[in-house]
């Protein structure tokens, strides 16, 4: 199943949208991938591993099941998630690219890959249609926590 979305971040002819810097945006992208127990509730653990300026390989832990990754920072532009295959696992990657088409215009895509042929996907397309709302979802809750953050001043600090 391949499945992608765009979040507007900032609309100058929204007002009732709070702008985020880019540097902003960019913290709370990063932030969901070395703390992702702030973004989704029902992980109950992460361990961070081979933490570097290009990204950090994770474990994390729901319940019985337990899952390696790799994140991948390209700075100020794309976080990559890669879940190699395991256990009964496929391969799979989330990629979040934050896009400026016009300066202080930005856009989150997310941009999901289970690596499912297209013949496996019409086949689940009921429980697929189902994930990719589960995805939205999450990734509008990303987005809401990382302004909540942005407000408490959380990402006011000047980049490395």
């Amino acid at each position: 199943m391949k499945f992608e979305h765009l979040i507007a971040i900032n609309d100058p002819l929204n007002p009732l949208i709070d702008p985020l810097r880019r540097d902003q945006l960019w913290r709370g992208l990063v932030l969901r991938a070395e703390a992702p127990k702030l973004f989704v509730p029902h992980l109950d653990d992460c361990q961070l591993s081979e933490r570097s300026a290009g990204g950090v390989s994770r474990r994390l832990r729901y319940g019985e099941l337990v899952i390696d990754d790799r994140v991948t920072f390209e700075p100020q532009r794309q976080i990559c998630y890669l879940v190699p295959a395991q256990n009964d696992i496929p391969e799979s990657r989330l990629t979040m690219t934050i896009e400026e088409p016009q300066p202080e215009m930005l856009f989150v895509r997310f941009e999901y890959d289970d690596g499912q042929p297209e013949a496996h996907d019409a086949a689940n397309a009921m429980y697929n249609d189902f994930r990719c709302s589960a995805y939205e979802e999450s990734d509008i809750d990303t987005i809401r926590i990382i302004r909540q953050l942005a407000e408490t001043g959380r990402f006011d600090f000047p980049l490395a």
